[in-house]
């Protein structure tokens, strides 16, 4: 046996490869040097950038080239096909290059090429510092794209959460199903955030923020000064208002203590009784099945994320949870938990060991409120992300920006477009003057099925259906008034690339 690792599959691209093997817009997996690369030829350029997606290791041979830009097939993150930098998250890393050289009909991949620099628009006049309050996506994005778009001054970034910036979507999922390594969750080391020197400060409130001054005091009494600010406060879950909704074996998920609880718990409980069938419910309930626990689901609608995917997707979730054992209580409320069973409207009861309530999260607004910034279910931004108070952007699950396509204002609570608005407030702080326009993007992974959905359809008069949702294989187009604003996919990842640059084409800029 070797001791030495087998290169990735594919052409080693350092001994050439012919040309007429590289498919205009086609990537070409190979390897270099023992690491995986694509060779990209795309409008007469080739190009030789890493072949896997910093963020959960996607092939990205199956993504799209779209003009300059390389899509990841499984959570959309968007890199710059010239120089590999990172364009959208969830991805947070640029991609590696390499020298192509051709000669005698074929191209010949070298040796590696710098980093990309970031260049700060002429004449741009950074902020003195910049402090960023929220560690979840939007504010650990903000710090990272700051660093990212070469902004060198002090980046102060608080969290009231006791751990470092993780990856949330992770804990209603692989973690909290026991699939993913602990050490999967944070999203930088800690030796990372004093390399690039961003002070991270965890377990730390802000109690008030004076705009008029560019001061923030901390709940310790603490006083900062900023040149500019980053709200990023996200939201926190919903309770029940019912008898017994404080007893011990009633818990919540959104954060990584949350999901430790859980995990603690599953250890004894066997009956699980989940409130809610939104995107957390069913993730829960999924992750708590494959621990093995009896899991029943109750909900005041009609099937699972109806509000959301329609009848036909809900239909299709319904029919995959019951497959695992889930069972249903529709059109029914919980009117009281008690120490072993939770009475429903219904009139019926369930028995239970651990109740999980997974009915929303409200958007954490009291500072904004506090400082006077102009609400309106949520804080109001403009395009930019600016607030109503000068060198203040928000960003994340508490901004409500106008949305380019509808001509609507919105407020969407996922991770992705937290991510992207806070890499967008970081370019726009240093001059970069970037609208938001990313098109809305989430994923839901339930079992061994994905639901892949980009734009945004508060109501719809119209669905169009391409394939079978029961085969777990279709795709879901939401219409209002004639105009395709949303499409959901399942077991079609390139389809839901296509649907989603297609609406960056339709978006006014």
């Amino acid at each position: 046996m070797s001791d030495h690792p087998s290169s990735p599959p594919g052409p080693d691209f350092a001994q050439g490869v012919p040309l007429a093997d590289i498919a205009e817009g086609s990537p070409l997996a190979g390897h270099v040097g023992g690491e995986a690369a694509l060779l990209v030829r795309q409008a007469g350029q080739l190009y030789a950038i890493g072949a896997t997606c910093p963020h959960y290791g996607a092939p990205l041979a199956e993504g799209l080239v779209d003009g300059d830009t390389l899509r990841c097939p499984w959570h959309h993150a968007c890199f710059r096909l010239h120089d590999g930098r990172l364009l959208a998250p969830p991805a947070l890393d640029d991609l590696p290059r390499w020298q192509v050289d051709c000669r005698d009909g074929k191209a010949y991949v070298g040796a590696p090429l710098p980093v990309a620099p970031a260049d700060l628009p002429a004449g741009a006049q950074p902020p003195a510092s910049v402090v960023i309050i929220g560690g979840g996506a939007a504010g650990n994005a903000a710090a990272l794209g700051l660093r990212h778009e070469g902004y060198d001054g002090p980046i102060t970034l608080l969290s009231a959460d006791p751990a470092a910036p993780y990856d949330r979507p992770n804990l209603s999922k692989d973690y909290l199903a026991g699939s993913a390594d602990p050490a999967w969750l944070p999203l930088r080391s800690a030796d990372f955030y004093t390399s690039q020197r961003i002070e991270l400060r965890c377990d730390t409130r802000v109690s008030h923020i004076d705009t008029a001054h560019k001061k923030l005091t901390l709940a310790s009494g603490e006083e900062l000064d900023y040149g500019a600010l980053v709200l990023a406060t996200g939201s926190a879950p919903a309770r029940l208002d019912v008898p017994g909704a404080d007893l011990p074996h009633v818990r919540v998920l959104r954060s990584l203590a949350d999901c430790d609880e859980l995990i603690a718990r599953c250890a004894t409980a066997r009956r699980c009784v989940v409130v809610g069938a939104g995107f957390i419910g069913l993730e829960v309930a999924a992750s708590l099945r494959s621990r093995g626990l009896d899991v029943q689901i109750v909900a005041p609608g009609a099937r699972p994320m109806e509000n959301v995917f329609g009848e036909a997707l809900g239909d299709m979730l319904r029919a995959l949870h019951e497959a695992h054992g889930v069972g249903f209580h529709f059109g029914a409320e919980v009117k009281a938990i008690e120490a072993q069973q939770v009475r429903l409207s219904t009139g019926g009861t369930l028995p239970v060991d651990l109740v999980v309530i997974g009915i929303g999260a409200r958007p954490e607004l009291e500072l904004a409120r506090d400082a006077g910034l102009k609400l309106d279910k949520g804080v109001l931004v403009d395009a930019w992300l600016r607030t109503s108070a000068a060198d203040v952007y928000a960003v994340g699950d508490i901004a409500r920006w106008p949305d380019a396509r509808s001509g609507e204002a919105i407020r969407v609570e996922h991770w992705a477009v937290a991510e992207r608005q806070g890499m967008t407030a970081a370019r726009n702080i240093l001059g970069h003057a970037q609208r938001f326009t990313a098109v809305p993007f989430f994923w839901t992974h339930q079992y061994d099925t994905t639901i892949d959905y980009v734009g945004h359809a508060q109501r719809w008069d119209r669905v169009d259906i391409d394939g079978d949702p029961a085969a777990h294989d279709c795709r879901v187009t939401y219409w209002r008034d004639g105009k395709a604003l949303a499409v959901a996919t399942v077991g079609r990842d390139r389809q839901s690339l296509e649907a989603e640059a297609a609406f960056e084409q339709q978006t006014p800029g």
